[in-house]
């Protein structure tokens, strides 16, 4: 069918093998009446050719090295260039996408006049417990993004024009320090480019957990959302959005361990915005009337991170 274009789902990959496994087949059983290609990205990792003996007709399945930067920012970029497909989607090798999905993107897409980019909102598994997590707009704006993270715009939710990747608002960003938040920062440049399309339904399980790349990572997520409120002077034009990045750096200082560093953030994240809550549970974090820790185990039970 003509209006249903080639899809390369790219996979970064780094030592989970039997999820990896999981995600890759849900992709290959999307009932999507195009073609689907897998290319499986081998972060600082030995490749797994076996990989490929999932392929099916109309359903190829490629492993390829991470031959740029180490990390989620140059594997993501690896297979974007490798793929060849007319669109892009990614998927993390943790996560599932649930049936309907890539059809459902695609049509709306398609729906959209000039639209590059769609997502859709997510299932959170945490501890046992799953979290529906969606937006209830169709169209997210740049301002929209500023302001919000929208932690329901996750990268195994998006799908992509290869021609914006390649031509258009371009490729992920390796400068990111640890290739933290490389997808928030993508998503702030791809709204640059045109508004982002959105569905209101959770197509994609996301599972949360100890393993997490970044989930003790502290000094590498400070330096990273520093570069990234450096990278976007348009954080200064809202003021709540600006205050909730600073917010995350006050806690990851706590965190970490360095109280000085998280009472000079908390206060910038205050006169930003006095509500701001991440500023004020940094503060708790500082004077240890509560563990880093157990604060993330409470708002991921809730479908949400710091």
């Amino acid at each position: 069918m003509s209006h249903y274009p080639t899809v390369s789902a790219v996979v970064p990959t780094r030592d989970r093998p039997e999820l990896l496994r999981a995600a890759v087949t849900a992709i290959l059983d999307q009932e999507y009446p195009a073609p689907i290609e897998v290319v499986v990205v081998f972060d600082q990792s030995t490749p797994d050719d076996t990989l490929t003996g999932l392929s099916r007709p109309d359903r190829r399945v490629r492993v390829v090295t991470n031959d740029r930067s180490p990390g989620l920012a140059g594997a993501r970029n690896t297979g974007t260039l490798a793929a060849e497909g007319e669109l892009v989607a990614f998927c993390d090798d943790d996560d599932e996408w649930l049936p309907g999905k890539l059809r459902a993107q695609v049509d709306a897409l398609n729906a959209v006049p000039g639209a590059e980019f769609v997502s859709c909102g997510i299932r959170v598994s945490y501890d046992g417990r799953t979290v529906d997590r969606v937006l209830d707009r169709d169209t997210i704006t740049l301002d929209e993004l500023l302001r919000d993270r929208m932690t329901e715009l996750h990268p195994s939710t998006f799908v992509i024009r290869a021609a914006a990747l390649r031509d258009g608002f371009g490729l992920v960003d390796e400068e990111i320090p640890g290739s933290y938040a490389e997808d928030y920062e993508f998503l702030l440049r791809a709204a640059r480019s045109a508004p982002l399309a959105n569905l209101t339904v959770p197509y994609v399980l996301v599972r949360w957990h100890k393993r997490s790349y970044f989930a003790q990572r502290w000094d590498t997520i400070s330096s990273a959302l520093q570069w990234l409120l450096e990278r976007y002077p348009e954080f200064a034009t809202q003021p709540a959005g600006h205050a909730r990045v600073a917010g995350q750096i006050a806690f990851a200082h706590a965190a970490s361990g360095d109280r000085r560093g998280a009472l000079r953030w908390a206060r910038r994240t205050l006169r930003g915005n006095p509500r701001e809550p991440r500023a004020y549970l940094a503060l708790a974090v500082a004077g240890r009337m509560v563990r880093a820790d157990a604060v993330l185990r409470t708002l991921h039970k809730r479908g949400r991170g710091i």
